[in-house]
């Protein structure tokens, strides 16, 4: 009975220092590498692949969050919404840490062998560097989040690489995209914890653009929305998926609802809502391609 308790305790703790409780991270990755697999095979992707894409990300979103805690524990401990993590508690131990890191991204790695591409093999080890290093240049990049934005978006490349063998221009717009959305979202995050951060001296853009932080957000969205609506062009997609970005445009005005007044529980409200704009455009992809084949 009491080994029994420890192991549900233990794995509890996992699931909070995987931050598999809080699945809103996992969605934020999971949206743009859904756009890039149904674009990426013409609205009809191979099930398999998606799948294998879908647990991965799963994956991978789980080893980032692990490995941001082991380089943000010290900070933790002095910000209220993160001083309840694991290892800023001390209930996981930095060893413990790292073993789970590293069976994360070895299953993670282990999903992407069958596909027997030395290509997409590259780009995932490109995608592990991007996360195992973006919680460093909050020490002295002025704005991490457009990094996040990199590495939160590489499911687009991978997606374009394990169906095509190759990034089409596409690609690299919906990236570029998914770089502007991460700064506009993460961004409405960075204003919760505003405070907190002048006082330990990490680097965000809520803090880099000051009082210009809302206007900047609703710019990211608007980039965000014309690079993907000119992916739209290039693809020649019709009515239904431009309907999707509109539906998109009234999620991000209605965020501006919610952060214009900056206070904390509403934007981190606006930041969690980010999870309907994502939905917006997939939505929008999937039906424009039911509706012309």
């Amino acid at each position: 009975m009491a080994n029994s308790k420890r192991i549900s305790e233990k794995i509890d703790l996992y699931e909070r220092l995987m931050r598999l409780d809080k699945p809103i991270g996992i969605l934020l990755l999971l949206w743009p590498t859904l756009w890039a697999l149904w674009f990426s095979a013409y609205g009809t992707p191979d099930w398999r692949v998606v799948w294998i894409f879908v647990l991965g990300t799963v994956l991978m979103r789980s080893a980032g969050c692990v490995m941001n805690d082991i380089a943000d524990r010290d900070f933790d401990s002095q910000v209220a919404r993160t001083r309840a993590r694991p290892l800023a508690t001390g209930e996981a131990t930095i060893k413990e840490a790292l073993i789970l890191a590293a069976a994360l991204v070895l299953f993670a790695f282990v999903l992407i062998l069958p596909f027997r591409s030395w290509h997409l093999i590259g780009w995932s080890v490109v995608a592990l560097f991007l996360a195992a290093t973006y919680p460093l240049t909050k020490r002295f990049f002025a704005v991490p989040q457009a990094y996040l934005g990199i590495a939160f978006g590489f499911g687009i490349p991978m997606a374009y690489v394990a169906q095509l063998d190759m990034i089409p221009r596409v690609g690299w717009l919906l990236l570029l995209a998914n770089i502007f959305w991460a700064m506009a979202y993460d961004t409405e995050y960075a204003m919760v914890d505003r405070a907190d951060d002048l006082k330990i001296g990490i680097k965000t853009s809520a803090i880099t653009f000051g009082r210009f932080e809302v206007a900047v957000v609703m710019l990211c969205y608007a980039v965000t929305l014309a690079l993907i609506a000119w992916v739209g062009h290039l693809l020649q997609r019709g009515g239904v998926f431009y309907a999707g970005l509109a539906a998109a445009a009234a999620v991000a005005i209605y965020h501006y609802t919610l952060i214009r007044q900056r206070e904390p529980a509403r934007c981190f409200k606006a930041f969690l809502h980010n999870n309907w704009f994502g939905a917006a455009v997939f939505a929008g992809i999937v039906l424009d391609y039911l509706h012309q084949n």
